[in-house]
């Protein structure tokens, strides 16, 4: 077999690379380890800048998104037991919108399957291959037999822990990493949200955060200990504890019920430098780990395929190396940027373990800063809505 372009991951950044691609005339193939039920049945972030909401219909799957997702032009956040609205179209002119990752990938699948492109699901034992020559290739299994995928170029877009970033030589790369002493306990309820956009809460006893997917469909965490399981925290334990860091204004509109998903994630900072080796190159998860503090994850993976997507048609359509050549560069100045800003998301809001009360009252006194400060909301709306790609 044979492609442009080979791309490992048949989540939503494969799957949008392909479609912009695709859309371009590039033909490419998609490789991945889950079968697509497994892949659809991830829970993942929901808040999307309006830089990626432009990508998606750029790529033709913007109409469903448009027709069901939440324009929110704000959040609140709370300390104190008191919260506050940072209002995103007075403070930077812009907005996001709260639409969920598993609803992206359905709308990928829907239009990677209408335009006929070759994905490869359940596949075992993918490999890149010769990534340093002019003639890479793909080889894995399928249902007992062996495939190889000669292209011109492999995208990795295998997330954090694919196959694609384990390829580069290890000398020839560098990470950079922090991880966080704590996870979020998130669970999915149908009922509706307690607040029309989403509360960032900091309290004493931990982070809380009140997200939604629809208006019948809630997404809410708090911050536990990492040792912990989902299994120990049964709902009513859970909204209890969800309760005492909420401020009062909102728990008095809470509505509960029993959770349909409940799990716990870890939080990393992570990047992978460079993010090009070769002719193998990285996207997404598979280069960069964000904290989900600042709901940059999705983001970056978009930015990343808008950056990729651009400089592998500058390459076919005039044969221009130059933008495939700045890809790393380019990609990494803005993935450092949200690391950042995840980063502070996380500080500002979490409380770490030996933190001592006069840190609390720092991060309290933070908070007030900002509710205060319309330059501060200025600076965090900015960098919430999304940076420029």
């Amino acid at each position: 077999m044979r492609t442009q372009v080979a791309i490992i991951g048949g989540g939503p950044s494969g799957l949008l690379l392909s479609q912009l691609l695709n859309r371009a005339g590039i033909t490419t193939a998609i490789i991945e380890r889950q079968s697509r039920d497994h892949v659809l049945k991830r829970i993942r972030a929901g808040v999307l800048e309006w830089g990626t909401v432009e990508v998606l219909r750029s790529a033709g799957v913007g109409a469903r998104m448009d027709a069901n997702g939440l324009v929110h032009q704000g959040i609140f956040l709370a300390a104190q037991n008191r919260q506050f609205r940072v209002d995103f179209k007075q403070t930077c002119g812009k907005q996001v919108m709260v639409y969920g990752q598993t609803e992206v990938t359905k709308d990928l699948y829907a239009a990677q399957d209408a335009m006929g492109t070759t994905i490869h699901e359940e596949a075992s034992d993918v490999q890149p291959q010769d990534i340093d020559c002019e003639r890479p290739f793909v080889t894995f299994r399928r249902g007992g037999q062996s495939f190889r995928i000669d292209c011109d170029f492999i995208a990795g877009c295998d997330g954090f822990h694919g196959v694609s970033r384990q390829s580069m030589p290890s000398e020839k790369r560098k990470e950079f990493e922090r991880v966080y002493p704590f996870g979020w306990l998130g669970i999915l309820t149908e009922t509706p949200p307690v607040s029309g956009e989403l509360i960032y809460a900091n309290h004493p006893r931990g982070f809380a955060l009140a997200s939604m997917r629809n208006h019948r469909l809630s997404r809410y965490y708090i911050q536990v200990p990492l040792e912990g399981r989902a299994e120990d925290w049964p709902d009513q334990l859970f909204w209890e504890e969800f309760k005492r860091r909420l401020p009062s204004e909102a728990t008095a509109r809470l509505v509960t019920g029993p959770s349909i998903e409940k799990s716990i994630a870890p939080l990393r900072s992570f990047v992978n430098e460079p993010m090009r080796y070769g002719r193998l190159l990285l996207c997404g998860d598979a280069a960069h780990i964000v904290p989900p503090t600042g709901a940059k994850g999705l983001n970056l993976a978009v930015s990343d395929v808008h950056y990729l997507s651009e400089a592998l048609k500058q390459h076919y359509d005039g044969k221009d190396s130059h933008a495939l050549d700045a890809y790393s560069e380019r990609a990494l100045a803005r993935v450092w940027k949200a690391m950042r800003f995840s980063w502070w998301m996380t500080m500002l809001l979490h409380r770490f373990p030996e933190q001592t009360e006069f840190e609390q009252r720092i991060r309290e006194g933070e908070i007030n800063y900002i509710a205060e400060s319309i330059a501060a909301q200025s600076t965090m709306a900015e960098n919430y809505t999304g940076l420029p790609f």
